[in-house]
Formats: C-alpha cells, sequence, structure tokens
C-alpha cells in the first residue's frame, strides 16, 4: 500500500494535484448552483469534464510515468499516494456531477421542454424516425471490429467514445467482443420529432446492432469511453523544431491509457476483457452513469432558448477608442497622447487589439510589425494581416509556440501559412516555449522612427477574448518598446539574453524580480507605514515565491492573493502566513488576467503580463511582465483588483486545511459579484456603490496620488 499524502495541516504546501482538482470541484459548483441560467449550468458541465479530460492526458499521465520509473515529483510526494487520492476524490466528485446532472438539471431542462429520453421511452414514430436516421445516417459511417484468431484487439483512441459488443455464433456457439466506434462525425445527441427532445447516439447504434452483425445473437452491449497519455516532451537538440513535434504528435495517439470510464452497467466479463486488452491499472478505472462523453451536452446548448443562458454581452469600445463620426481612430496617435488600458471582454477586442494590427498593415509608414502567436483561432484576422504586410514589403515577424499544448497542429499550420507569405517566423527553441503576448509597430515618424507595443495578459484569440478576462496595455514608452525590441531580436537571433530597462523577463530575470519586489515590501514595511502586496494570477505554485511570501507576511505585510486555479500556499496560519489572504472566483468568464501590486510608503508599483508564478512560467518560458507606469491606468488596475477582492458572491475563500468556502454576504453587507459589476461598469462607466470597495479603492488612489507628488 503506497503512504499517504501528507496532511495538509501539517505542510507548507498543498500538494499541487489535489488543489486543482478543488479548482475543478469549484467548477462543478457553478454547474450545481442554481442562481446560474439552466443551460450555462450545462455549460460548467461540460467545461468540468472537458477539464478533467486534460487533466488526465497530462498530470495523470505524468504521475503514471513517476510510478512506472520509481521516481519522485518535484514536491516530493509519492506519485502513487498522490494517484490513489485523486482517483478517490475523483469518484466522490463523479458521484456529485452525475446527481447534479440527473436528479437536477435533466428534470429542470425536462420541464422547460428540453428532453434526453432513453430509447425505451420513445413512441412507434420517434423509433421509425431514429430507425430511419440510422439506416441513412449513422450505419453507414459504422465499422464493427471484432476481436478473435487473426483479429487482435482494436486501436481505441484517446477520448472516442466506443460501443462494445458481446456477439455469439448461433450455429457454433462462439463468442466473440466487438467494438463498435462512435464517429466524430455524428453528434453525441440525436433529435427526434420536432421538439428539443434527443436521445443518446450510442443507444441508437446499440439498437441498430443486428445490421451490423448480421445472422448474429447479440448477447449484450455498453459504453467505455478511454482516455490516453497525450503529454510528450521534445528531445534537446532536435535540428528541426517543426519536423520533431510532427513526430511527437503522431506518437501522442499512441499513449497508455491512464483512464478507462465504463458504463456502470457493463457486464462483469466485459468490463475484465477491456481491462487486461487495454492494460490499464484497476484503480484508473470509473464506472460512469451515462453519458459518458459530455461533450455531446453541447447540442442542448445550442436550443433556441435565450431565457435559460446568461443575457448576451457586447464587448463595449473603450472612450478613447470611439470616434466621434464614422472614421476609425489613429490608434498610434492616441498612444502617443498616453498609454491605453483595455480589460477583455469588458472592451472589446476586435476595435483595440486586432485594430492595432490592422491599422499597422494598412499605415504605409509602418516599417515592421513583429508579434507573438502561441494560441489563436481561424476567426483572427491577425494572422493574415502579417500576411498581408510581408506581401506589401514590410518587415513581418512571427513568433509561433508550437508547442502550446493541444494546439500544436494548428500553430504548426498557421507557422508554415505565414512561411509561405514570405513573414519571418521563429518557432521558439527546444524546452522554452515562448508564452509572452507581444506585438510590436515600428513606424517612421518625420526624420525618425517610434516604436508601439501591446502587452497583454492573454492570448491573441478573438473566441477566447470574449471569453476571458484579461489587460492588455498600448505604449509607445521608450524604455519598454526599446526593451521588447531587443527580446524580440534576442528570441529570433543568437545572442546572450541582456537585461532590460522596465520589463521583467523569463526565464533570465523574473524570478528574481518578484523576490525582490516581495521583498522590498517586507524591509520598507512599518507600522506607521504598513506595505501590502496584491497578487492576481490563475496559478500559484513556486515554492521559493510562496516562501519569500511567508516571510513577508511574519514581517507584517498584507498580502491578498486572487487565483483561480491551483494555490499551492497555505494562507492563515499561525505564525506562517497569518497576514495572507487567498480567494478564487469563478463565473460566467474565465479569469485569466496576471497582475502584480506592491506598495510601500516608499514606492508603488504595478505590474501585468504572461506569468504565472509555476516552476514552468519561471524557468521555462519566455513570459513579458510590463511594468503601468501611467498613474491613471494604475489606478483603474486597483480598482479592478480591490473590486475583486470585495466580492462576495463569485468567489471562494483558501482556508487553512485546504478547503474553499464560498463567499456571501453577511448580514447587512451589499451584494458584490465583481464581473457583474465589471460589465456594468464597461456600459455606464460606475459600478454600484460598496463601501469596502469604495473605501479601498479611494486608499488605491491615494496611494497613486502619494506618489505622484513624490511623497516617500
Amino acid at each position: 500500500m503506497s503512504p499517504p499524502i501528507p496532511d495538509p495541516t501539517e505542510t507548507r504546501l498543498f500538494n499541487r494535484e489535489i488543489s486543482w482538482l478543488a479548482f475543478n470541484h469549484r467548477v462543478l459548483a457553478l454547474a450545481a448552483d442554481s442562481s446560474v441560467p439552466l443551460l450555462e449550468r450545462i455549460r460548467f458541465c461540460m467545461i468540468y469534464a472537458n477539464n478533467l479530460d486534460e487533466f488526465f492526458m497530462v498530470r495523470v499521465a505524468g504521475l503514471i510515468d513517476h510510478v512506472i520509473h520509481s521516481t519522485e515529483p518535484s514536491d516530493g510526494t509519492p506519485p502513487q499516494a498522490t494517484l490513489d487520492e485523486i482517483a478517490a476524490r475523483y469518484r466522490s466528485m463523479q458521484s456529485e456531477l452525475e446527481d447534479t446532472l440527473h436528479s437536477d438539471l435533466l428534470p429542470a431542462l425536462a420541464a422547460e421542454g428540453i428532453e434526453i429520453v432513453p430509447l425505451a421511452a420513445c413512441s412507434s414514430e420517434e423509433r421509425e424516425q431514429l430507425e430511419t436516421i440510422f439506416d441513412q445516417q449513422v450505419y453507414p459511417v459504422l465499422t464493427p471490429l471484432a476481436v478473435g484468431p487473426g483479429q487482435p484487439f482494436p486501436y481505441i483512441s484517446n477520448l472516442s467514445l466506443s460501443v462494445g459488443v458481446t456477439v455469439r455464433d448461433p450455429s457454433t456457439g462462439e463468442t466473440r467482443f466487438a467494438r463498435v466506434k462512435v464517429p466524430e462525425v455524428l453528434p453525441r445527441l440525436i433529435q427526434v420529432g420536432e421538439r428539443s427532445r434527443f436521445v443518446r447516439i450510442d443507444e441508437v447504434i446499440a439498437n441498430g446492432l443486428t445490421a451490423l452483425f448480421p445472422g448474429m445473437e447479440i448477447v449484450g452491449s455498453s459504453t467505455f469511453r478511454v482516455t490516453r497519455d497525450a503529454d510528450f516532451q521534445i528531445q534537446e537538440g532536435a535540428d528541426d523544431l517543426l519536423e520533431a513535434v510532427e513526430r511527437e504528435l503522431s506518437r501522442r495517439r499512441f499513449g497508455d491509457v491512464v483512464r478507462l470510464e465504463i458504463d456502470e452497467s457493463m457486464p462483469v466479463d466485459m468490463r475484465s476483457m477491456l481491462i487486461e486488452a487495454l492494460d490499464v491499472d484497476l484503480r484508473q478505472v470509473f464506472a460512469i452513469r451515462p453519458p459518458l462523453d459530455l461533450s455531446g451536452l453541447g447540442v442542448l446548448t445550442k436550443v433556441g432558448r435565450p431565457d435559460l443562458r446568461f443575457s448576451p454581452w457586447q464587448p463595449q469600445v473603450p472612450d478613447r477608442l470611439t470616434a466621434d463620426d464614422d472614421k476609425s481612430v489613429d490608434m498610434f496617435a492616441e498612444i502617443r497622447k498616453a498609454d491605453i488600458l483595455v480589460h477583455h471582454p469588458y472592451e472589446s477586442f476586435s476595435a483595440s487589439v486586432e485594430r492595432f494590427v490592422e491599422q499597422a498593415v494598412a499605415d504605409p509608414n509602418v516599417l515592421a510589425i513583429k508579434h507573438t502567436i502561441y494560441r489563436t483561432s481561424g476567426d483572427a484576422p491577425i494572422v493574415p494581416a502579417l500576411a498581408v504586410a510581408a506581401e506589401e514589403g514590410k518587415q513581418a515577424v512571427a513568433l509561433v509556440e508550437v508547442t502550446a499544448r493541444f494546439d500544436e497542429e494548428r500553430n504548426i499550420r498557421w507557422a508554415r501559412a505565414l512561411e509561405r507569405a514570405g513573414v519571418h517566423v521563429v518557432h521558439g527553441s527546444v524546452g522554452l516555449k515562448t508564452h509572452c503576448k507581444l506585438a510590436l509597430v515600428v513606424r517612421r515618424e518625420g526624420d525618425r522612427t517610434r516604436r508601439y507595443v501591446h502587452i497583454g495578459t492573454g492570448n491573441y484569440h478573438p473566441s477566447t477574448a470574449r471569453a476571458y478576462t484579461d489587460f492588455g496595455i498600448f505604449t509607445c514608452d521608450e524604455e519598454i518598446t526599446a526593451d521588447v525590441a531587443d527580446l524580440f531580436n534576442q528570441l529570433t537571433g543568437f545572442a546572450r539574453p541582456q537585461g532590460f530597462h522596465a520589463i521583467w523577463t523569463a526565464p533570465m530575470h523574473l524570478r528574481r524580480q518578484v523576490v525582490e519586489e516581495i521583498r522590498r515590501c517586507a524591509r520598507e514595511h512599518t507600522g506607521a507605514a504598513p506595505a501590502s502586496i496584491t497578487l492576481k494570477m490563475n496559478s500559484l505554485v513556486d515554492a521559493e515565491v510562496i516562501d519569500e511570501l511567508y516571510a513577508a507576511s511574519q514581517a507584517g505585510v498584507s498580502i491578498d492573493l486572487i487565483v483561480r486555479g491551483i494555490c499551492c500556499l497555505r494562507p492563515g496560519v499561525a505564525g506562517l502566513s497569518e497576514n495572507i489572504r487567498v480567494i478564487s472566483i469563478l463565473g460566467r468568464f474565465l479569469e485569466h488576467a496576471r497582475v502584480f501590486r506592491f506598495f510601500t510608503a516608499v514606492e508603488a508599483t504595478t505590474y501585468i503580463g504572461s506569468a504565472d508564478m509555476m516552476p514552468r512560467n519561471l524557468d521555462s518560458r519566455i513570459e513579458v511582465i510590463t511594468p503601468v507606469r501611467d498613474a491613471d491606468l494604475r489606478e483603474r488596475i486597483h480598482g479592478v483588483l480591490d473590486l475583486e477582492l470585495a466580492d462576495n458572491s463569485g468567489s471562494w475563500n483558501l482556508q487553512p486545511d485546504g478547503e474553499w468556502i464560498r463567499r456571501r454576504p453577511v448580514s447587512g453587507e451589499a451584494l458584490v459579484f465583481a464581473q457583474e459589476a465589471l460589465m456594468r461598469e464597461a456600459v455606464t462607466g460606475s459600478t454600484p456603490d460598496n463601501q469596502d470597495r469604495l473605501a479601498r479603492r479611494e486608499e488605491s488612489a491615494e496611494r497613486i496620488r502619494r506618489e505622484e507628488r513624490g511623497e516617500r
């Protein structure tokens, strides 16, 4: 028996994987939240399930690899103990999901006229319609694969849904197993009749098995789903990164099985046969109440019932980018006046980031455009804009990260298309992902050139810009733009990394500079002039940064952490972290911004950028954090942070024992939901009154005013 995971109340750090499961449990809580619109709750079920798919493909696969090779992860926790804890928590969470889905959501949908019905509950007319659909649309794309002499067990692809069948020859009595894959091209739910009434496709296939095995007796059938190891590492010394990634992608589909999901009613003999044939550890086998593939529930979310969804949100055009007439705002002229801050999805991505690139392409005075591409999409005009720039003779450079997990194939296609268009494409370095979010424009202005940059916290991806909360800043600050230009040259050329005047970069200097800012706050803190730190990020894992935050807490510094996902820091522990508070915000938008605020009476600084506080971000990725130098923009960012810290509706508090508790208004306290407040603010320019938030905001404003006056 593997040793247990150490008691979280006795350790300095929470286990990374268990903390991630706690994050996904908070997503599941949104699916169970009756205040969330019904179809959005279905969407949260899908998000929860998709998160788990990636977790098993990458993190669980990595732990299994540690077990096989008798090594331990960097945190020193026995990997088998972590795997056992993951399995136990996953089973408990799966039970919660099934209760929420089958006892709450599906009955509530049925009451609204949206139903998933078993085939047995269909009328004779509906069954006839389903048989026609099977004959005309389903049967032609099915391929039964039997197992027997000369017919080895078929390869089961990652995340595919399959129908396992036991077939008997009535003449000889011979029994065989066969697998029928549910093709990805078919919907997982099939509509019957004119109403919003659906039947699972695996039931439709099971009902038509006699057509696939004519003359045979169908003894039984059941569904199953396989998850495989989908992570890979590019070996150092690869001559061609693009080719190396393509080779690994071809191997990914044959990764080891790390999870087997089976219908809870699957016969024992079929279950045993699958476990043996797939060579999967019994502890990684999970009996599920159907449906096994929750991605199919997406059909329900497309039903024409806007009353069961969040009200539509239209990102607003920032005031400074709104023209008084039909003409487009000259973004370069606006940036020269003062830096511009955009906050997505509250403010428009297309009217800011995309316009910036498009104007650069159209402007005859623009000489060069350089861009990083980590994740993007087919509807993004940024990629074709770079191609047009190259065709028009501009210097166009794209740093395309071809190892962005699960976007590798798409990014390889973009890289090759850009190269064909004449864009200078750089694929990054082996073992060092380019994760920073940068766009650089070089423009001729009179007898000089001026640089303009956009530095963001999120990807240049129009779809996620409508769903993820991110900051971006446009500036022509000479120090910042020179730093970005130098970084591009270092990444595309052959040079030793040099220091920068303004930006923080990983893996060169970012870790050291974050640590130094935390230590500065600890040094400069006094009872008469207290220091504070506010950090907002997706994940907090890095042990060195956490230890520095512990030390600052022990020095008396007040520390607020807004961490959406993994948090390995234990807050609120006497003598260790009693001055640290950790909250997590989840809602209709995915919190994605990274913001760092350090305040002392000596100096107040604010930064935004691409890096989380994880070893991979600090040591194995190209990341950029930029200072926010404009006082008005700093005050605006501080207002957002303070509003989020006051949130008592869409947030959770992390407890010293690792439990996350949903925050609720106490008696007499006004309801504050940060995301809804920010939507209202984007439309009206004001947020609801809240004494605590306004006090915090005024405090932030006073800090800025003192700094501007040069008070130390």
